[in-house]
Formats: structure tokens, sequence, C-alpha cells
């Protein structure tokens, strides 16, 4: 996993984030009771907490679809 606060997943277009979403939604909500993931993608422009938060759910997703072979890894800007 990513360990620098300023690493980050870029997707190619709205689909890709929307299946990287995916992969990681369900664990997401289930490990914050009374938040979804919808919450904080809603809070990230206006909290660095969130931000990071979603940050990193986005991290775990992209290591996800690689070890599903979705494809290439997905770029990381730093």
């Amino acid at each position: 996993m990513l360990s620098s606060t300023h690493d980050f997943i870029h997707p190619a277009d709205e689909s890709e984030r929307t299946f990287l979403e995916s992969l990681v939604r369900e664990d997401f909500d289930r490990s914050h009771p009374g938040e979804s993931f919808d919450d904080i993608k809603r809070r990230a422009p206006y909290s660095r907490e969130d931000q990071g938060l979603y940050r990193d759910w986005m991290v775990i997703a992209a290591e996800r679809a690689a070890a599903l072979g979705a494809g290439e890894p997905m770029p990381i800007a730093a």
C-alpha cells in the first residue's frame, strides 16, 4: 500500500472511478457504521480528513483491481 499522503489514484474516466469505488464501497460502509462511502465523497472537497480517507480507500480499490487482473495498475501521482 502507498505510504505517502501525497500518493493517490487517478482513474482514467468516471466509469473507472465507479468501478474502483464498487470494489471498496461495501467494506467501507460495513466498517463505518452510520456513515456511507458517499458521505465521505461529498465531504472530501471540504475536509482534509475525508480527502485522505477517500484517497486511502481508492488505493485499496486499485490494489484489488490489479489483483483481479482488471487491466493495468492505476497511474499513481506523487
